[in-house]
């Protein structure tokens, strides 16, 4: 499969060996107002995995945050005044000597404007 295949959880799925039947936890303990967006960040970790994964012929790709010369790229959203939703608005490399990491960075500038793009309505599902 290649990126621009990558388009639902499936395919995330698919590329991770995993059975998007059974990965997804369960989040009914939690309150309602707040399980479509942890069901959407869970999916999201796996959907920038596999993204990741393609980019880099296959194999894993995990950011090294000791490694100040390594490219790390997010994502960076806006909300329109009286939207219904963020859009993306681009994404950025940065450098960091920090231990701590992000499951939702990505290895460049072209896998994380494609995963904006592709799962927009997702993302709104996690950060709204």
């Amino acid at each position: 499969m290649k990126l621009n295949q990558l388009n639902t959880f499936e395919d995330a799925c698919k590329v991770e060996g995993l059975d998007p039947e059974k990965v997804l936890p369960d989040f009914s303990s939690y309150p309602e107002k707040d399980r479509n967006s942890m069901i959407a960040h869970a999916k999201l970790v796996i959907i920038v995995r596999a993204a990741n994964r393609l980019a880099n012929e296959g194999k894993e790709w995990k950011p090294d945050f000791n490694n100040r010369d390594q490219y790390k790229y997010e994502i960076w959203w806006y909300k329109e005044k009286g939207s219904a939703g963020f859009r993306y608005y681009g994404c950025d490399a940065w450098h960091t000597a920090s231990t701590v990491g992000s499951r939702l960075c990505f290895i460049s500038r072209k896998v994380a404007e494609y995963v904006a793009k592709a799962f927009v309505k997702l993302y709104n599902e996690y950060l709204l």
